[in-house]
């Protein structure tokens, strides 16, 4: 095979695993090709001072990566599916999407609390996501929340510091890096539903690219492609963004059949909306879409500002 795909990421050690797992798959699939990790940093990675929401939201963490996709500098984007915008440049797509890792959060309390409940009255909990410290409020108003930026090692370098007494993870990311003793409790989604496609790593490409699309079309897992549109389709009606507490998951069934669960809360937690869809997965996109407005018609005017 002649040429080099050349695969564009960001550079922290999550992000690294998913491009080099990336290559892993391509090279198992295609003997012989070659790849090149091509590391990229965003706008989000440098903002270390305020909340990602303050400042412009998801695209933060793709916007450069995929400037680089457009400017064919590098062939494939790798991406966290969670950090990924509704709405993509014209030209690019999310053509393949890896098998899901566990979707659900992880509690890293310093006391090894084992749930949400167990955690003492007023202590503080960091986190940077406003959809955990929403559902967080709703439920244990009496915590104090904190704010807490970075990768994986640096927030739970700051737990250990005592900047907080406890916070909370992807628990796919910490799996991935082979941390999951550090967690305290792996929280089920009744308890704190997950981000829209976390733990789904999504490729993005060129949608002129027919051979970097080729190559990336053995990849897809059609399961876990077919829960992240079920889910971003709830996010593109309720016009998401970082600055807007929502969560969803979508499950499939050995029949075939998926059930998506959605949610939206208030910033400081007074107001926790839900609603669940159930249906083939052939209609995937529309029960989102469907949920999604839903909730906003619930939420009504004013909810979302």
């Amino acid at each position: 095979m002649t040429g080099i795909l050349r695969i564009g990421t960001r550079g922290s050690p999550l992000a690294l695993w998913q491009a080099n797992e990336t290559a892993r798959l391509l090279k198992a699939a295609f003997p012989g090709l070659e790849t090149a990790i091509v590391t990229i940093k965003t706008t989000g990675d440098r903002i270390q001072d305020r909340n990602l929401s303050e400042a412009g939201g998801k695209g933060l963490f793709t916007k450069e990566i995929e400037e680089a996709l457009l400017d064919r500098s590098v062939d494939l984007a790798v991406h966290s599916m969670k950090d990924v915008p509704t709405w993509l440049p014209d030209g690019l797509g999310i053509v393949t999407v890896l098998p899901r890792e566990d979707p659900r959060d992880a509690l890293i309390a310093r006391g090894g609390a084992a749930s949400l409940a167990a955690l003492p009255r007023g202590a503080k909990i960091g986190t940077s996501s406003l959809r955990r410290a929403a559902q967080l409020k709703a439920k244990r108003p009496d915590l104090a929340v904190v704010e807490f930026r970075g990768n994986v090692e640096t927030r739970l370098a700051k737990l250990e510091q005592g900047v907080a007494d406890a916070t909370f993870l992807a628990y796919a990311g910490l799996k991935r890096l082979g941390k999951t003793d550090a967690v305290s409790a792996v929280l089920e989604p009744s308890e704190m539903l997950p981000a829209v496609a976390q733990g789904a790593i999504g490729i993005e490409a060129r949608l002129d690219d027919t051979r970097t699309r080729g190559f990336l079309a053995a990849l897809d897992h059609a399961p876990t492609h077919d829960a992240v549109r079920a889910e971003r389709g709830l996010l593109e009606k309720l016009d998401g963004s970082c600055r807007t507490p929502i969560g969803a998951l979508a499950t499939i069934d050995a029949a075939g059949r998926l059930r998506l669960d959605g949610l939206v809360v208030r910033p400081d937690g007074t107001d926790l909306l839900t609603t669940f869809r159930e249906g083939p997965v052939a209609d995937a996109e529309r029960m989102g879409r469907d949920a999604g407005e839903e909730l906003k018609r619930r939420a009504g005017p004013g909810y979302f500002a």
